[in-house]
């Protein structure tokens, strides 16, 4: 058994990280949520806004304290896809619910979350970017932030059914 300083068991703390990083990813996932609602359109179609003029409609439809909102919620979602990243990593590390898969799906679920929660952070410093003034002469910059969007829904999702695969096929 391995002991770290402190005297705990090293597994009971990466145990411990791993709820931790959970709740706090879902904690603040619910608590952006809550903070984008009042958003109309709302968050998400920015973030699938690949053309200049879709994305200006739509910041131009938010009042000005709507974009301000939008964002002061970026630095908050840094710290949610740190959360994220970090749990899936461990729950893939340290737990034997991806025991099932072979070498290459285990890989692939370590390195889903933290691959999302690094597209998530590209699309965050493009957002921060885009938002802070109108920049309509630079189309490609909205594709790759759209890209960007759209390859961390894909691996959130991928990852959320993966994770119910695993599990009901563990179950049989």
């Amino acid at each position: 058994m391995a002991v770290v300083a402190g005297g705990q068991d090293s597994s009971a703390v990466r145990m411990r990280a791993l709820w931790v990083s959970g709740a706090l990813a879902a904690t603040l996932f619910v608590g952006t949520m809550g903070y984008l609602w009042p958003l109309r359109p709302g968050a998400i179609a920015l973030q699938f806004a690949w053309h200049p003029q879709t994305f200006g409609a739509i910041v131009h439809l938010w009042p000005p304290e709507g974009l301000e909102r939008y964002r002061s919620h970026l630095p908050i979602d840094f710290v949610t896809l740190l959360a994220y990243g970090s749990f899936g990593w461990l729950l893939a590390v340290h737990t034997r619910v991806f025991a099932l898969l072979g070498r290459g799906g285990q890989l692939f679920a370590r390195l889903c979350l933290p691959l999302a929660a690094g597209f998530d952070a590209a699309e965050n410093a493009f957002h921060w970017w885009l938002t802070e003034m109108p920049r309509f002469g630079t189309p490609q910059t909205y594709l790759y932030t759209t890209a960007c969007s759209t390859m961390k829904w894909v691996l959130l999702i991928g990852f959320g059914l993966l994770v119910l695969w695993s599990l009901a096929r563990a179950r049989d």
